[in-house]
């Protein structure tokens, strides 16, 4: 669902409220191509046939479009982008129910979509929409004030994107207190911005006192710059989280002790299913506490620990620790320094995440052996995988040939990213072979500033421009000849919008390798070079 709530939020994120027909029509046909194409909730739950699919999603647009409709007519913001945001969310949202929902008759189709969008407008208060900004005192009791109305059924809130100071956290204390048995969710995310230390702090303890005891499923905490005095004065609210589902701690600062401070603080993480530490300074030593969290969080579906400074052994933690959690669908350990050996041991892991969809693995250090290691393990798991991210780990021809082995057994892949490796054209031509056949759901791939020359940017085209629905090739950042740029655009000329720029391209990029600039001759050595490529075997063990 990520990866419909990003694109949609892309696209509409120029575009004022409320959305054109043409939108809204797009949004329609895109969720029902989600729910009659085969993924891993559909082989748990069941496949919609395309009848229940479309008044589905019609349902589920019209009840998304309420309610951020609703919000925008309470608090218009410029440009329409929170309505545009919870307009995507919502429908996000209501469409995994219907997913996990299964097939069923119409009218059971029509009762549970209608109490689910009616839940989700009526349930969740949200005072994030419109600036970012301070708020005083008086303005948080004109805020909150529907949530002092006697018999409210709201059981998630949302604060985030204004800043509270110690008058507006005193006036949300005493209304947070008469609520906080019925609250099941909460976002404080970005809570404090711009407020001296010392009064975040205050502010902090005051919110977690008044929540000390509430039964969360959901507790986001992100963009707080929290560190440990962050984490320990929200203390009181962490020690009693026992059912937590959902935990974001992102861009919080969370270092070494932070890290070990979230550890100690939540008593369990048994029935956690989202776990997002994104954007932290966490290193090492904060990997392996977050690491025995992941230990004891069985069902976790959704782990998120990118740019977080690990190295070796704070990899090597994790990647054990992840053994655990057989129920995961996305992994996104992106941009720390793991390297080889916390690949290959990552790798071992792997063969537990049967259910796995997305996996983001760029910028690791991985190189050919990681990478070898990781698809291997990939080939034999994970059939529903729908994303797969590689990119800039140093991977040459060496490790492609493993990589497409992988990539070759993935039918429902959509997305594939390798962006920034050595691939060459060597390895370009084992990729384009490996997805040419079938991947009928793939609809973006990149292969951009890898040393490709014309014979592998043509058989890349050539492999996907076919491919129905197919929405992307980036090969940008390569050294394609013009000649070789011409041959690719022939390619697309029904499709312009299909092929990515290539002013990046430069068709006299030198290669260190000999052989490689062996390469650069006339038309006749590019046509002998790829008709030697296409002889390239693809490691089938």
């Amino acid at each position: 669902m990520d990866s419909v709530t990003q694109s949609f939020q892309h696209r509409m994120s120029v575009k004022l409220w409320p959305p054109i027909q043409s939108t809204r029509l797009m949004l329609v046909e895109r969720m029902t191509k989600n729910f009659i194409t085969p993924s891993f909730i559909s082989r748990k739950y069941g496949l919609l046939n395309k009848e229940e699919a479309e008044e589905a999603a019609k349902k589920i647009e019209e009840m998304a479009f309420a309610a951020a409709n609703q919000h925008h007519e309470k608090e218009p913001d410029g440009d329409g982008s929170s309505a545009v945001q919870i307009y995507a969310k919502e429908s996000s949202r209501l469409m995994l129910e219907v997913l996990k929902g299964g097939p069923k008759t119409q009218e059971d189709e029509d009762v549970k979509t209608v109490d689910e969008g009616s839940a989700a407008v009526a349930n969740l208060f949200d005072i994030s929409g419109g600036r970012r900004e301070f708020i005083s005192g008086e303005e948080a009791e004109e805020l909150l004030k529907p949530l002092k109305v006697p018999g409210n059924s709201y059981t998630r809130i949302c604060f985030s994107n204004r800043s509270f100071g110690l008058d507006a956290a005193h006036v949300a204390k005493s209304i947070l207190l008469s609520i906080k048995g019925q609250l099941t969710g909460v976002d404080l995310s970005d809570c404090v911005a711009g407020r001296p230390e010392s009064e975040a702090l205050e502010v902090m303890g005051i919110f977690s006192l008044a929540l000390d005891g509430c039964n969360l499923r959901y507790l986001n905490l992100s963009n707080n710059a929290l560190g440990e005095k962050g984490v320990r004065a929200f203390g009181r609210l962490l020690k009693t989280q026992n059912i937590l589902e959902e935990l974001y701690l992102i861009n919080d600062g969370i270092s070494e002790e932070a890290a070990r401070a979230v550890c100690e603080l939540i008593p369990s993480t048994e029935k956690l299913k989202v776990l997002h530490f994104h954007n932290n300074m966490t290193g090492d030593e904060g990997a392996a506490a977050i690491a025995e969290m992941l230990k004891q969080s069985h069902l976790l579906e959704d782990f998120r620990c990118s740019s977080t400074r690990v190295g070796l052994e704070g990899g090597v933690a994790l990647a054990e620790a992840l053994g655990s959690c057989s129920h995961l669908r996305k992994l996104d350990l992106r941009d720390n320094m793991f390297g080889v050996e916390a690949g290959i041991a990552l790798s071992k892991s792997l063969f537990a995440f049967a259910g796995l969809t997305e996996v983001y693995l760029s910028y690791l250090n991985l190189e050919d052996e990681g990478a070898e290691a990781l698809a291997n393990a990939l080939k034999e798991s994970a059939p529903s995988l729908e994303i797969l991210d590689m990119a800039g780990n140093d991977i040459t021809a060496k490790g492609a040939s493993s990589l497409a082995a992988c990539i070759m057994e993935k039918q429902f892949l959509t997305n594939l990213n390798l962006a920034e490796n050595e691939l060459k054209d060597e390895g370009a031509i084992l990729i384009a072979k490996a997805i040419e056949d079938g991947h009928d759901q793939l609809n973006e791939v990149d292969l951009s500033t890898n040393a490709i020359r014309r014979a592998g940017a043509r058989l890349l085209a050539q492999a996907v421009v076919h491919k129905p629905g197919f929405k992307s090739l980036n090969i940008n950042g390569n050294y394609i000849s013009d000649e070789g740029i011409d041959e690719v655009k022939d390619i697309f000329k029904s499709l312009p919008d299909v092929l990515g720029k290539l002013d990046e391209n430069d068709p006299e990029g030198e290669d260190l390798d000999e052989d490689a600039r062996e390469e650069d001759g006339d038309v006749e050595d590019e046509d002998e070079l790829e008709s030697k490529l296409k002889g390239l075997e693809i490691k089938l063990e």
